[in-house]
């Protein structure tokens, strides 16, 4: 049997050959073709979030989508048994980002200091602060200071920077919160680390980050420590 055609969404005309090999899956991998297809809709990307994490190793929980960052709101694609959600990023190309390694096809994941400060950014869209923090935790030996500092500058965010902060600070990461702590203004406003969580009047806002944990996440979890 000789290979199939796959048209990647309604409304362009752009198509995938579906070799035997994918049959049951109903297209190639995600991966061997999103480069092409983004660059062909004329629009910056690159493989984030848990996906990013997934590509450098941090596998905490398996996830049946593939999560991009685009520039422009865009509806999730699916093709044969593959789905791709997109998320939304002004100044997408400020971003630090890098090659897939061992990918079939070029493609591009943001680095792993990156990758950290979106998922907390997005914590909300991708299951809650919880499951931020537990994709985060793999990442943060991967995580140097200088590329930390290079992303909070990047993306200019006080409110993400803080709550990031203070969970480096939980997750016994002292050298990448200090990094943050330096790079914040000295006066900070009271933030929940969950946008969406009710807060807790029993919940100390911290003195440092000015961050209320109205989520209890780090309550009875203990530190990992994994400076470098």
């Amino acid at each position: 049997m000789g290979p199939r055609v796959a048209r990647v969404s309604r409304g362009h005309k752009f198509f995938l050959i579906v070799a035997p090999e994918h049959f049951t899956r109903g297209s190639p991998p995600v991966d061997w073709w999103l480069d092409d297809y983004v660059n062909w809709l004329k629009h910056p990307y690159y493989l984030a979030l848990q996906s990013a994490a997934s590509t450098h190793g941090s596998n905490p929980q398996s996830i049946q989508v593939t999560q991009v960052m685009t520039d422009t709101p865009r509806r999730p694609i699916t093709v044969g048994q593959q789905r791709v959600i997109f998320f939304v990023k002004r100044g997408i190309e400020r971003t630090p980002t890098q090659e897939v390694r061992g990918a079939f096809s070029p493609t591009k994941v943001s680095t792993p200091a990156a990758t950290g400060f979106d998922l907390i950014r997005y914590a909300t869209r991708i299951g809650g602060i919880g499951r931020a923090v537990e994709t985060l935790r793999p990442l943060l030996p991967l995580i140097r200071g200088a590329e930390l500092r290079a992303v909070l500058d990047a993306e200019n965010e006080k409110a993400t920077a803080q709550r990031l902060g203070y969970v480096l600070e939980k997750t016994g990461n002292e050298k990448l919160a200090t990094v943050i702590d330096g790079w914040l203004p000295a006066i900070r406003p009271v933030l929940p680390l969950a946008t969406t969580a009710a807060s807790s009047p029993q919940a100390p806002v911290t003195a440092r980050w000015h961050v209320l944990d109205n989520t209890g996440e780090f309550s009875a979890c203990p530190p990992l420590h994994a400076e470098m």
